[in-house]
This record gives structure tokens, sequence and C-alpha cells, in this order.
């Protein structure tokens, strides 16, 4: 009638058998504690604003490959969606970064002054 589950109802019922109608009462929850340190979120951030590792092929850091490497060389296990989600709070976009592709071109140099 309520438009809950009945665990849920149960739960209700079980409190108040132990509180009364104090029991009902909205409780704060404590929430779930980070799960990720403080010291884990600096170091992607550290990550972040430096290039990728020289043999990595990358130009700029993606959240899946940060994930990899981090778990690979550092030991460090997140979520790639974690990295991606504190680099949105932190208001970081490393794929739109001032970085730019050497060609691979032979004949570049000649061109680009032409």
């Amino acid at each position: 009638m309520v438009g809950v589950s009945k665990p849920t109802v149960y739960l209700w019922l079980s409190r108040y058998d132990e509180a009364g109608p104090d029991g009902l009462v909205s409780r704060v929850s404590t929430g779930r504690p980070p799960e990720v340190s403080d010291r884990t979120r600096a170091r992607i951030l550290a990550l972040t604003r430096q290039s990728p590792p020289a043999g990595s092929g990358l130009s700029h850091w993606l959240s899946r490959e940060m994930a990899k490497y981090l778990r690979r060389v550092e030991g460090i296990v997140v979520s790639h969606a974690f990295i991606a989600e504190w680099w949105r709070e932190n208001d970081l976009k490393p794929h739109r970064e001032g970085t730019f592709k050497l060609s691979t071109d032979p004949a570049f140099e000649t061109k680009s002054l032409e």
C-alpha cells in the first residue's frame, strides 16, 4: 500500500519492535567510506598532468589506459570509471590538452617549409 518492498516493511516492523515509534524515525546514513585513498587520487591527478610513458604509444591518457598502467606498474587497482569520474570532478580533459602529434612522413620538414 505504501509502495515499498516486503524486506523494507520487515525492517520497519523490527525497528518498531526494538524501539517503538522512535525506531521509525529516519536514520542518518553513515555512508560508505571512500574506497580510493587520497594518495591514490593525488597520484592519478599527477599522472594525468604528465605525458604517458614513451613506450606506451599514447599521445594522451585515456581512463582505461591509466587504470591498466596503475595496476601493472604501480600496483594500484582502480576502475577506469573512477578515473573518468575523478577527471570530471577536477575538470581535467586529457584528450583536449594542447598537444600535437608528430608526423611520420619522412618529407614532413620540407613540406612544412613550403
